[in-house]
């Protein structure tokens, strides 16, 4: 199948599902990659966790932040379900800052992610990105921002209200009344950009080898796996990544490093069109789509498994 037909059938499995979205798959060694609306942006949600690792974790290279360092950690108190870690915490913490990276990128905790902000804010996280050279990602909100949508706002009964506020009041510009889903207020990423991210952290120049090699860790360490996991994990692949949820959009970004030594970066950014909180069917059609791209790539002629 050519790389058109493979691609018109993955936006066709998507419409099915009720999502658009955008893709890309690149070999991190040939830099050939497969894709489409790759250069779109997106609202990034808890995608935005891995930068925020990266900036702290480069001023800890130079010295800047001591990853032992205790920090007061105010409880979340959240009561509404998804939020995870210090997010549910009824009373105060004291934790390292390395802990609160594994907080943040492994577990998607947003109190432990704003707990860095504090140490990194976002302007500053911005200009990490810059530096490092890596283009596209827009960090301009803290995370805790992102709990302050109209679902937490209603009832168990009442999200689908929420859901379908936030699909029918986009503009044709991308903008939105909600603000953590306007591109223009947002944390925002294209595919491309956050694949150009991964790039950087599996095959290090500008960012720090130890840097690097922590994220890569905490990426591995991802406890989320409901999303494109199924699909790249197996006894012959390490599949490493991060996932964002917010209200419609459903997101992962991550590597699958194969037993033979090949290695892809991934980006799947998505927005669903069901007024509904959980969809497992779109999140397998979400791995069924990001696996068609990457067989493709990877040949067309291996097993899934390999």
């Amino acid at each position: 199948m050519s790389a058109t037909a493979v691609v018109r059938n993955a936006q066709d499995l998507l419409d099915e599902a009720g999502l658009h979205g955008a893709f890309l798959v690149r070999d991190l060694d040939t830099g050939a990659e497969i894709g489409f609306d790759t250069d779109t942006p997106y609202p990034a949600a808890s995608l935005v966790k891995v930068p925020l690792a990266v900036a702290v974790l480069e001023r800890v290279a130079r010295g800047d932040i001591d990853p032992a360092t205790p920090v007061d950690v105010p409880p979340g108190r959240v009561t509404t379900p998804g939020p995870t870690g210090l997010s549910r915490f009824r009373h105060p913490a004291r934790i390292a800052v390395d802990d609160l990276l594994y907080l943040s990128t492994s577990i998607s905790d947003s109190v432990a992610a704003d707990a860095l902000f504090d140490l990194v804010p976002p302007d500053a996280v911005a200009a990490e990105l810059r530096r490092l050279r890596v283009d596209g990602i827009a960090v301009r909100h803290r995370a805790g921002e992102l709990a302050d949508t109209p679902a937490e706002r209603l009832g168990p009964d009442e999200v689908h209200l929420a859901h379908s506020l936030a699909i029918g009041a986009a503009t044709p510009g991308q903008g939105h009344p909600v603000a953590q889903l306007d591109v223009n207020r947002a944390n925002t990423g294209s595919a491309r950009a956050f694949v150009d991210l991964l790039h950087a952290l599996w095959r290090p120049s500008t960012i720090q080898e130890s840097t690097a090699a922590r994220v890569r860790a905490l990426m591995g360490d991802n406890l989320h796996r409901q999303r494109l996991a199924p699909d790249f994990t197996s006894d012959a692949s390490r599949w490493s990544s991060k996932t964002g949820t917010l209200l419609h959009l459903r997101h992962e970004v991550g590597v699958v490093e194969h037993a033979d030594g090949q290695s892809y970066a991934v980006a799947a950014l998505t927005a669903s069109r069901v007024p509904a909180a959980a969809q497992p069917g779109s999140e397998a059609t979400m791995a069924q789509v990001a696996r068609s791209l990457h067989d493709h790539l990877r040949t067309g002629t291996l097993p899934w498994w390999g």
